[in-house]
């Protein structure tokens, strides 16, 4: 790992290939530009509760005390709102010295509200896997919202590679906006936290500003595209004359970002969560966006982020423009072979407000 930065396309297959992933064949499009797909494995844990093994034990010894019911995902499960379950993956590491991993809902999975994070052995934090790893990796999961059915090789999560320090800063990060235009608004929020990214309010033509999950809905099967209609999972949220928007307690909201992002092709950028101290709600679960995310070569000119939002204690007013979130942008190590866009087919490349794959 010679220069810092994240690990390309190239990269990771290279990791692969000697050993530092173990794992069955890797399917066509598992490997993204900045990051692999992970795919859970055959069998399934319901616990009584979310846990971290911590620095002295490991996962199946927390599972062994914790988990309640133990079950087979080869022909398909579903798993209920409401309950958390634990699932062995398919991709297990052995990394190599000064290169570490981070995880992330992919974004079809952040826009079905299902709560997932990464669990490795004698892991004292979620999502993060240290440098030097060897093990294998776990998925925590909890449906929010609407019951899935989840299978064999199903994709909910994401891990990222990185060697060395990778973070623009707050200077970097002007210059890089001053020559690429990452967000497209005219006076960006820049600083060492990242690029702020604000809430759209503003209505389409049918008068549209996002939709609210419904609950009590039939299951959706995280792996079949286009097989739900809108309305029976989704209630429309039409424009207030006042233009704000109350999130409801415990209700799950689809938003779009007012600013388009573009993510230029040697870099990769990651949506954080959002200072809990000046609102209490929580946007967009699936953070990662790829190289070429926005990119006008990749056939993503104006693509604005999809916002996963939900308030928890107390209802809260959103406001038309009003900072919802930051972005923070990483060097890759090497440009991708091929980038999120038209190389890849990427669902949601030039988009605005969308809902995931699943529905029609």
């Amino acid at each position: 790992m010679s220069q810092p930065g994240i690990l390309n396309d190239a990269a990771i297959a290279a990791l692969f290939d000697s050993g530092a992933i173990s794992a069955p064949p890797f399917d066509a499009d598992q490997v993204q530009p900045a990051s692999l797909d992970l795919r859970v494995g055959e069998k399934a844990w319901r616990v009584r509760a979310s846990f971290l093994p911590g620095a002295g034990s490991t996962v199946a010894e927390k599972l062994a005390r914790f988990g309640l019911h133990e079950f087979t995902l080869t022909e398909g499960a579903v798993l209920e709102t409401g309950c958390v379950y634990i699932v062995p993956l398919l991709e297990s590491l052995d990394l190599p010295e000064g290169l570490a991993a981070s995880a992330n809902p992919k974004s079809s999975t952040g826009r079905l509200d299902i709560f997932t994070r990464v669990i490795a052995d004698r892991a004292q934090s979620f999502d993060q896997v240290p440098a030097g790893y060897t093990g294998p990796l776990y998925l925590e999961i909890s449906p929010r919202t609407f019951p899935v059915v989840v299978r064999r090789g199903s994709r909910l999560s994401q891990i990222r590679f990185r060697a060395g320090e990778t973070i623009l800063d707050a200077a970097a990060l002007a210059g890089l906006h001053e020559r690429e235009t990452l967000v497209a608004t005219s006076t960006p929020d820049i600083s060492s936290n990242g690029i702020a990214m604000s809430i759209d309010l503003t209505p389409n033509d049918n008068g549209l500003i996002g939709y609210r999950g419904k609950r009590h809905t039939g299951v959706v099967d995280v792996d079949v595209k286009a097989a739900c209609p809108v309305l029976d999972y989704w209630e429309p949220l039409i424009a207030q004359s006042d233009g704000d928007l109350v999130l409801d307690p415990d209700e799950f909201y689809i938003l779009v970002s007012r600013e388009a992002v573009h993510v230029p092709p040697d870099y990769a950028a990651e949506m954080v969560p959002f200072d809990p101290l000046v609102g209490e709600f929580r946007v967009h679960y699936a953070g990662f966006f790829d190289p070429g995310f926005g990119h006008s070569a990749a056939g993503g000119a104006g693509s604005r982020a999809v916002l996963e939002v939900r308030s928890h204690e107390v209802p809260f007013i959103l406001e038309h423009g009003q900072t919802v979130g930051r972005l923070l942008y990483e060097r890759m190590q090497e440009r991708p072979k091929a980038l999120y866009g038209s190389d890849l087919g990427s669902n949601y490349q030039a988009q605005g407000l969308k809902l995931s794959k699943h529905f029609y």
